[in-house]
């Protein structure tokens, strides 16, 4: 089912500002759900010290943490029944706007009128030398395939708007909420635009819980323009968790899980009695060791673990939606209903 288009008023005065492109700009959010203060344009990708009177209004579907379900497996839940919440006057905003960081050093929301010409031309740029408010350089060589935590995560993707070194669009993220979390959707977005050249409003809003310095997660939303959200339309939370890892939201601080399932360690790391699984530790996902998908794993990225299917979940693991290992769990315990995937 498709979503309600954005109601467009005056859209031949509103079509008009795109020949203003070159100036770009960035958008604010909310305290103690996003941070940030009032927004800040860009011209280029060089990030300007004037306020614009131009910039998007706040969003009327900005979430509180505390409204949004505990991580149970999948890397992002659905928000108001997945419709973003953009107005008119969003749409007439500058091509990118990025929200100056708050006291803490924490980025606020992101918006982009997303297009060919906002797309990248170059290749892409270090990004190193900024310390997103959070940072840590941690390793889990066992639990984690390319070894690190934390990515530094923008906010809207490279491939959409060819930002790099912009400290207003890059948050402490870890790896799932960066590949497993956003991506999929940044994907959706790039295809869309490169596939029929139309534009696509996409915001990201990272959402903090007090004075926390790494966010719990991040709102995404996007709606294609030109068919009114036919192509492209979603309202996500993504979860900045990593199975396996219990993290300090305060400080950006982390552990093992206490009871987490060591991926790369000896029998006595993982629970001795239960089911037999493979786990997929790029992925966080577990199957049944006669799943298809177990043959299309590569082999640095596969563990055999022995372990109970809930005490799979409660350390972040995620079941796999084809071979449903939550069939074989029903010899663990009875349960009422399925698994959603």
């Amino acid at each position: 089912m498709r979503h309600m288009p954005i109601k467009l008023r005056g859209l031949t005065k509103t079509l008009l500002l795109f020949s203003l492109f070159a100036s770009l700009a960035g958008c604010g959010g909310a305290e103690a759900t996003a941070s940030g203060s009032a927004p800040t344009p860009v011209s280029g990708h060089e990030v300007s010290e004037t306020v614009s009177e131009s910039a998007p209004s706040e969003s009327a579907g900005e979430i509180d943490i505390a409204d949004i379900p505990e991580y149970s497996g999948s890397p992002y839940v659905e928000v108001s029944g997945n419709v973003p919440s953009f107005t008119d006057a969003d749409l007439s905003s500058p091509a990118e706007t990025y929200t100056p960081l708050d006291s803490l050093g924490r980025c606020g929301s992101a918006m982009a009128i997303v297009s060919l010409e906002t797309m990248p031309t170059e290749e892409r740029g270090s990004i190193g030398m900024v310390k997103p408010s959070g940072w840590h350089t941690v390793r889990y060589d066992d639990l984690i395939a390319d070894r690190y935590l934390y990515n530094r995560c923008h906010l809207i993707g490279y491939q959409l708007t060819g930002e790099n070194a912009n400290e207003r669009n890059l948050i402490t993220g870890t790896r799932h909420l960066n590949v497993e979390g956003m991506l999929p959707f940044e994907n959706e977005v790039a295809d869309y635009v490169e596939s029929t050249g139309n534009r696509v409003l996409y915001r990201v809003t990272p959402v903090f819980a007090g004075d926390e310095l790494v966010a719990r997660g991040v709102q995404m939303e996007a709606q294609s323009v030109e068919d009114g959200g036919a192509g492209v339309s979603f309202n996500v939370f993504c979860h900045n968790v990593q199975p396996g890892i219990e993290i300090d939201y305060g400080t950006g601080e982390s552990r093992r899980s206490q009871t987490a399932v060591d991926a790369g360690g000896s029998d006595s790391d993982v629970h001795s009695e239960g089911t037999a699984y493979i786990l997929n530790i790029d992925s966080g996902k577990f199957h049944l060791p006669d799943c298809p998908s177990v043959g299309k794993m590569a082999d640095h990225n596969k563990r055999d673990i022995a372990c109970a299917y809930d005490e799979m979940i409660a350390n972040g693991y995620s079941p796999c939606g084809n071979c449903r290992p939550m069939i074989g769990a029903v010899h663990e315990r009875e349960r009422s209903r399925p698994e959603t995937d």
